[in-house]
């Protein structure tokens, strides 16, 4: 007897929905109508592969999902340690979800490091799966274990499933001329085979995978697959897991569409790529390797087919210098980077700025100040983005909000740049990076037109009608001056950091010049055409809560869980965050209290205190990792009361 999947307001907790009980002995199936994984061990135990391949396969099955890859910063941290764990979770469901989930039904503990590092995170009555094999003495007392946690009753709580995963994999791989050390590295894919039964997911995608993974080392990709295939088959076998479950395809939550998995820096790659396709210009990108920028790097230098050019530099400084040559040269220009990337660009910034040329500056941020942590995630390079270049440098600032949502505003921020000839900083962050969901593929004919025409001759008449080139005669509209190719008969023009005269292109050192120049920069910027902010309130809420960039997805889950138990709350977020949309001031001024969370200490509350004298509250952590819905539902309720 299966009952009918209810509605994701009514089920919130990923209990069960429905059960068949199957003749014979069988295993029952269980549906759910979501469900929380997390996998976690040591860094070198393939936890990101094994997440992203579980992740892989729920996409192709057709739920939707959202990811957290969380792991070390060291390339090898130590081995069997609370900071050397690594973890990825997945959040998938037959309906609309929008963050990774507050906390797992499932962890898959491959040492005690990993199981202590989580188990706090675990609601009671969670599945925890261990490999016992590493619950050694030695291994208990190093993560300060008093005692076996598998023995001594403290998870009596939870449904605990013990399982020797590194001898059954040894067992497993027995036929293969491997030493025991090669066969006990599979021991993930026994995992991810174990799990891929408990939760009906297909294998075809892994196996592919693994062949072409290993195809150079058939050996090693057969002893992968077997050990897949086995850890598939003990859960169909051992009677400690009596149940397996069932999530069923997210049917109703996608519009009509052809969709693919897709993490934020890969969108973000492939809206580069479609942003020169559509400009009609070659595209560069002139960047040094920084956690966690680097995948972009990585992306676009397998795509020379597209005539995408890359450029790994020696420093943050010579990338995007080689990058503003190439805008100056006639290339949709991109570096990438981080925050401690961005301060050493700053002056380069500054330049693209006094040069008038199109520049995207992507920043995935992280936690800092300084080097901070590479491998977690905040939102605190807002103000340094705004405000970080000596003088009067106004730059574009763009936020993308999903993984998914990184393809469109790479798009956006290539539009602004082309369109009124101004570096623009794009605005990601480690959590939208490394993370993942459903896209929709678009189809060509939803994609913006971004060509742009360079200046071919003479644009001013001298006095004496003599015709020549003013490489800073501006478009009356946008303000934006003429691209000219270098090597144009007849448009040779100066290029350089000192104050340009307006019109010529001359330097000038006269004050009431600089003061029009500063004042037009400022002017192109503000006179950016971006939409309104859209606001939803069904209810005419006296509560706004505003976000920007990866906030989205837990504000929105969080005014969902609100909304659910009869709060009346409105949510806006923002995309452009420089300029702000028009309608932002009046929007903030029909609500009495305004709430900003956001992964910092209050950066766009305090800018938007200070433009719209707004008595903003700030709701603010700066943890490296993003909000829970629970902790933001529970700050938001406190407001409404307040």
């Amino acid at each position: 007897m299966t009952s009918q999947v209810s509605s994701p307001a009514e089920q919130t907790d990923g209990t069960v929905v429905g059960e068949q009980r199957k003749p014979g002995g069988a295993k029952d199936v269980r549906r759910l109508d979501r469900v929380i994984i997390r996998f976690a061990g040591d860094s070198g135990d393939g936890m990101q592969l094994t997440g992203d391949r579980f992740t892989s396969e729920t996409a192709s099955f057709g739920n939707d999902l959202s990811t957290l890859p969380n792991f070390p910063a060291e390339i090898r941290a130590p081995a069997g340690t609370l900071p050397g764990v690594s973890s990825f979770q997945l959040h998938f469901a037959d309906h609309d979800i929008l963050t990774p989930g507050d906390a797992p039904n499932v962890l898959v503990a491959m040492n005690p490091a990993a199981l202590k590092a989580n188990i706090g995170d675990l609601p009671r009555g969670a599945e925890i799966i261990v490999n016992t094999d590493e619950f050694t003495k030695r291994a208990l007392q190093k993560v300060g274990y008093a005692s076996d946690p598998l023995q001594d009753g403290s998870l009596d709580g939870y449904s605990l499933h013990p399982v020797p995963l590194t001898t059954l994999t040894v067992e497993a791989l027995k036929e293969f001329d491997l030493s025991r050390k090669e066969a006990e590295r599979s021991k993930n894919m026994f995992a991810l085979g174990l799990l891929s039964w408990m939760y009906h997911r297909p294998t075809e995608g892994t196996e592919k995978f693994l062949k072409s993974k290993f195809a150079k080392k058939p050996e090693i990709a057969e002893a992968n697959i077997a050990a897949f295939r086995a850890g598939w088959n003990f859960g169909e076998t051992t009677e400690d897991f009596a149940v397996s479950y069932e999530v069923a395809p997210a049917a109703k939550a996608f519009p009509v569409g052809t969709y693919r998995n897709i993490s934020g820096n890969l969108a973000l790659a492939y809206g580069l790529i479609t942003a020169s396709r559509q400009a009609d210009l070659p595209l560069f990108l002139g960047s040094y390797p920084i956690t966690p920028a680097s995948d972009i790097l990585h992306e676009l230098s397998r795509h020379k087919n597209f005539g995408v050019r890359t450029f790994q530099a020696e420093d943050e400084i010579a990338g995007i210098g080689a990058a503003l040559g190439a805008a100056f040269g006639g290339s949709l220009a991109v570096t990438t980077t981080s925050g401690p990337g961005v301060a050493l660009k700053s002056e380069t910034i500054g330049l693209a700025v006094s040069l008038e040329l199109p520049l995207l500056v992507v920043d995935i941020q992280r936690g800092g100040p300084s080097t901070g942590l590479p491998t977690k995630t905040e939102q605190a390079d807002l103000l340094q983005a705004m405000y970080g270049r000596n003088g009067e440098a106004p730059v574009p600032v763009v936020a993308p909000k999903t993984p998914a949502d990184c393809f469109d505003a790479a798009l956006e921020a290539a539009r602004i740049a082309l369109t009124y000839r101004t570096p623009v900083m794009l605005l990601s962050d480690g959590y939208l990076a490394n993370g993942s969901e459903p896209w929709r593929i678009p189809d060509l004919d939803e994609l913006p037109d971004l060509r742009v025409q360079f200046a071919s001759g003479p644009n001013h008449t001298l006095e004496d009608g003599t015709e020549v080139f003013w490489p800073y005669k501006r478009d009356p509209q946008t303000l934006a001056r003429p691209w000219a190719i270098p090597g144009t008969p007849g448009l040779e023009h100066r290029i350089g950091g000192i104050e340009k005269q307006e019109g010529t292109g001359n330097i000038s050192y006269d004050p009431a010049n600089h003061d029009f120049m500063v004042r037009t920069r400022q002017a192109k910027v503000d006179g950016i055409d971006v939409p309104d902010v859209e606001v939803d309130d069904p209810h005419g809420a006296k509560t706004l809560v505003l976000g920007w960039g990866s906030t989205y997805g837990p504000i929105t889950a969080a005014v969902r869980r609100l909304r659910a138990a009869g709060e009346s709350i409105a949510q806006a977020h923002l995309r452009h965050l420089n300029p702000f949309p028009r309608n932002l001031g009046t929007v903030l001024k029909g609500y009495d209290k305004v709430v900003i969370p956001e992964m910092n200490l209050g950066q766009l509350a305090t800018l938007i205190r200070a433009k719209y004298l707004v008595d903003a509250h700030s709701y603010n952590q700066v943890n490296g990792m993003p909000f829970k819905a629970e902790q933001l539902a529970a700050a938001l309720k406190e407001a409404i009361d307040d």
